[in-house]
């Protein structure tokens, strides 16, 4: 009894100096440290690349290169790599993903609904987003806990199969054959759209096209389940948080002297 209450007290411990404050406030629990969560990143971004087709255009991926060079320029030194490793991938999802690390990866049936250079930064800054604010980290640790522990981090790694390797690649965002993105939770989509609408701001790309790009996510996307169903918001909560943050943005915007021109 002494030594299972001496285990639950140390657990404690470590819960609660692992509780963390995300950049807007938001309280979370971040058990692994960042070097292994870009362990992590990499190791899927790797086998991501093996298993999924790739663009060849030098044009297209220059293009996209190029946005995501501008954002990542205005992430705070130190935070996280100023220099990201960026993919496109063929394919008809319209969808875009970041991983710890300083990893990127954008499908091409992504830009049939991001139209422009600022469609797509937002898109790009919001997953960009996820990874300032750790939420990778936040989704495995709370993997972890309801698995049982940090000992099975390693293990599961180096196994790199079992369903707590595809625990751990889902709470990277990445589904079991990283062919599916899994979605975050409502918090940490509505945190990623306002640091991501930051983000794109001051890296020089107009913040409205944010509202713009969503707008076009619905039309293409057809009918969704109700709020109270989906993990992620609604199209219109997204956009109306977005425009609640507008002002700032635009504030930010207006500061800025990058002036991006990513041709496609």
């Amino acid at each position: 009894m002494k030594h299972l209450l001496t285990a639950t007290f140390l657990i404690t411990l470590v819960l609660i100096s692992a509780c963390t404050t995300s950049p807007t406030g938001r309280r979370q629990l971040l058990l692994l440290p960042e070097s292994q969560m870009q362990e992590m990143g990499a190791q899927a971004f790797t086998e991501m690349k093996g298993k999924t087709p790739t663009e060849k255009d030098p044009k297209l991926n220059n293009y996209v290169k190029c946005i995501v060079d501008h954002l990542a320029v205005q992430i705070k030194e130190g935070e996280i790599p100023k220099q990201w490793d960026v993919v496109v991938f063929k394919s008809d999802e319209a969808n875009a993903f970041a991983l710890p690390g300083g990893k990127v990866g954008v499908y091409t049936g992504l830009l049939k609904v991001a139209a422009t250079q600022d469609q797509l930064a937002a898109v790009i800054g919001h997953e960009m987003g996820h990874v300032i604010a750790q939420h990778g980290n936040a989704r495995v640790s709370e993997t972890l806990v309801a698995q049982g522990g940090l000992d099975i981090v390693n293990t599961v790694l180096a196994q790199r199969q079992g369903q707590n390797y595809d625990l751990l690649m889902a709470g990277l965002g990445l589904g079991a054959q990283y062919g599916v993105l899994m979605p975050h939770g409502r918090a940490q989509e509505s945190e990623a759209d306002v640091l991501g609408l930051q983000l794109m701001a001051k890296a020089g790309f107009d913040p409205r096209a944010s509202v713009e790009l969503w707008k076009n996510m619905g039309k293409a996307g057809g009918s969704q389940p109700p709020e109270f169903l989906s993990t992620h918001p609604s199209h219109g909560t997204r956009i109306e948080n977005l425009n609640d943050n507008m002002k700032n943005a635009l504030a930010l915007a207006s500061q800025s002297t990058s002036k991006p021109n990513c041709v496609r």
